[in-house]
């Protein structure tokens, strides 16, 4: 058994996850990344966050907060 509490999860439940509970619009300001606050959808910020190492650390800290 995995001590990791993101194991199982993929990057797109979690993004949703945040999208539902949050909005993009309030995403946008928690975590500023472009993606988030100019036309965002799920598939162009995957794009990103997969990518950018940093902004995904910031996305699974967030939703990590969020669903304690």
């Amino acid at each position: 058994m995995s001590n990791d509490p993101l194991h199982g999860k993929t990057l797109e439940m979690i993004l949703v996850n945040l999208v539902e509970f949050y909005g993009w619009e309030k995403l946008g300001t928690l975590i500023k990344i472009n993606c988030f606050i100019d036309s965002p959808s799920v598939s162009s910020s995957l794009k990103f966050l997969r990518k950018t190492d940093w902004a995904r650390k910031k996305v699974e800290d967030l939703y990590l907060k969020t669903n304690k």
